[in-house]
C-alpha cells in the first residue's frame, strides 16, 4: 500500500528506527522529489542519487544507506525509477536492493552501474526477479559480477517474463555464461535489447559468437543487441549475417571495437541489400578501410532504404571510402546520421561531407564532423554526437528529449516495438 506522507519525512523517521546517520544527498533528493507531488501522483518519479555528480559534492551511497532507502522504498507506490550508479554499494547493498525488488509493486527502472557488486550480490538480484512482475529496464554496467554472476542472470531469464532492457556490459562475464544467456534468449520472449560488451573471452574460436547466431534465427522480439570487445573476427560476422537473414526484429546492431575487417564487412554489405529491419549499425572501432566502406557504400546507394544510422568511426578509412559513402547519401535519402571521425581525411573528403552539411543533406547535428575553411582549404573538425553519446552520463539539466543528441536510443526505442 502506498504511504502518503512524503518521502524526506519517512527518510528521517526510517534514520532513526534503523539508528542509521542521515546521508545529506539523499535527503536533498527526496526534499526535492516531495515538491513535484502532482507529478509523483500521475506519472510517477525517478529518484537520481548518482554518485557521480560533477555540480555539487554529493556523499556517496554506502550499504547502510540503501538499507534505509530500501526501507522507505518498499512502500511507496509513485517511485518508478532509481538511478544508483557510481556509489558504493557492494554485494551487502544488492541483499537491501533484491528486498525491494521483492516487495516493491512500482520500480519499473533501476540503474545500479558502477558499483562494487560481485558474484554473490548478482545471485540475489538475479533471484529477486524470478519473482519480480515489474522491473523492466535494469542497467548492472560495471559491476563485476564475473562469469558465475552472469550466469544467474542466464538463469533468471529463464523465468522472468517482464524485463526488456538488461545492461550487463564490461561486467567480466565469461564464455559459459555468454553461451547461457544465448541460450535462454532462444526462448525468452520479453527481453528487447541487451547489452553484453566486453565478457573476458580467452579463446579464439568466437564461440560465443555462433552461439548469439543460433539464437538470432529463433529470437523474435530483440531490437537491440550490442556485442562491443568481444574479439570478433570476419568469422563470427558471417556467421551472424547468416542468421540475421532469418531474423525480423533486430533493429540495432553494436559491433563495435573488434577486429573486423573489409572481408567480414563484404557479409554486412550483402546482408544490407536484402536486410528489412535493422535501422542502426555500430561498426566504430574496427578496421573495415577503403574496401569495407565501399561495400557498405553500395548496398546503401542502391539496395537498402532502411538502415538510418552508421558509424564508421576509427576505422582506417582514407579520402576514397569516405566520398563513397558521402556519394551513397546523395542517392539514398533514408540514411540520416553517419558518423566517421577517426578515419583519414584529405581535401576530398572533407569537401565531400562539407556539401552534404551544406546542401542540408546531413543535417550538422546528425554527424560528428563540422566544416571549417582555412586558406581556402576545407577541413572537419570533431562534434561530440555520436551513437553513444549518453550511455555513460546523462546531462545534468534533465532528460534530452532532441533524437539527435542519441540516435542509438532514439532511433530504435524498445517501447516503439
Amino acid at each position: 500500500m502506498s504511504v502518503h506522507p512524503d518521502l524526506h519525512q519517512h527518510y528521517v523517521r526510517a534514520c532513526q528506527k534503523l539508528g542509521q546517520p542521515e546521508n545529506p544527498f539523499i535527503a536533498h533528493v527526496l526534499q526535492e522529489a516531495d515538491k513535484n507531488d502532482k507529478i509523483r501522483w500521475t506519472k510517477g518519479i525517478t529518484l537520481k542519487i548518482a554518485g557521480s555528480n560533477h555540480l555539487v559534492p554529493v556523499q556517496r551511497v554506502t550499504d547502510d544507506d540503501l538499507q534505509v532507502l530500501a526501507s522507505v522504498l518498499c512502500n511507496t507506490g509513485f517511485v518508478t525509477g532509481l538511478d544508483l550508479r557510481c556509489n558504493v554499494l557492494t554485494d551487502a547493498g544488492a541483499k537491501h536492493m533484491a528486498t525491494l525488488l521483492q516487495e516493491n509493486s512500482t520500480l519499473r527502472d533501476l540503474n545500479l552501474m558502477f558499483n562494487d557488486i560481485g558474484t554473490s550480490g548478482a545471485e540475489l538480484i538475479a533471484r529477486a526477479l524470478h519473482r519480480n512482475e515489474t522491473l523492466v529496464y535494469l542497467r548492472m554496467t560495471g559491476n563485476k559480477i564475473g562469469n558465475k554472476g552472469g550466469m544467474f542472470f542466464a538463469s533468471m531469464l529463464q523465468i522472468n517474463s517482464t524485463l526488456e532492457k538488461l545492461d550487463l556490459g564490461d561486467c567480466d562475464m565469461g564464455t559459459q555464461c555468454l553461451i547461457a544467456i544465448a541460450t535462454a534468449l532462444t526462448q525468452n520472449k520479453s527481453v528487447k535489447a541487451i547489452n553484453l560488451n566486453r565478457p573476458l573471452l580467452y579463446s579464439q574460436e568466437e564461440e560465443t559468437t555462433v552461439h548469439v547466431a543460433l539464437m538470432l534465427k529463433k529470437n523474435s522480439s530483440l531490437v537491440e543487441l550490442h556485442l562491443c570487445k568481444h574479439e570478433m573476427k570476419n568469422f563470427g560476422v558471417e556467421r551472424l549475417c547468416e542468421a540475421l537473414y532469418e531474423n525480423s526484429s533486430l533493429r540495432y546492431l553494436d559491433l563495435s571495437c573488434n577486429k573486423i575487417t573489409c572481408d567480414g564487412v563484404k557479409f554486412l554489405g550483402e546482408l544490407l541489400k536484402r536486410n528489412q529491419t535493422l535501422e542502426i549499425l555500430d561498426l566504430s572501432a574496427n578496421r573495415i578501410e577503403d574496401d569495407g566502406a565501399i561495400y557498405l557504400s553500395e548496398a546503401l546507394a542502391l539496395y537498402n532504404r532502411i538502415l538510418q544510422a552508421l558509424s564508421v568511426v576509427s576505422n582506417n578509412i582514407s579520402g576514397k571510402g569516405l566520398v563513397a559513402l558521402s556519394d551513397a547519401m546523395k542517392t539514398n535519402m533514408d540514411l540520416s546520421y553517419i558518423y566517421i571521425w577517426g578515419n583519414k581525411f584529405d581535401e576530398a573528403a572533407c569537401m565531400a561531407f562539407s556539401e552534404l552539411i551544406q546542401t542540408g543533406r546531413l543535417k550538422p547535428n546528425c554527424t560528428d564532423v563540422e566544416p571549417y575553411e582555412v586558406d581556402g582549404h576545407v577541413h572537419l573538425a570533431e562534434l561530440s554526437h555520436g551513437l553513444k553519446k549518453h550511455y555513460y552520463w546523462t546531462p545534468s539539466c534533465g532528460e534530452v528529449t532532441n533524437k539527435d543528441a542519441n540516435a542509438s536510443l532514439a532511433l530504435a526505442a524498445v517501447s516503439e516495438y
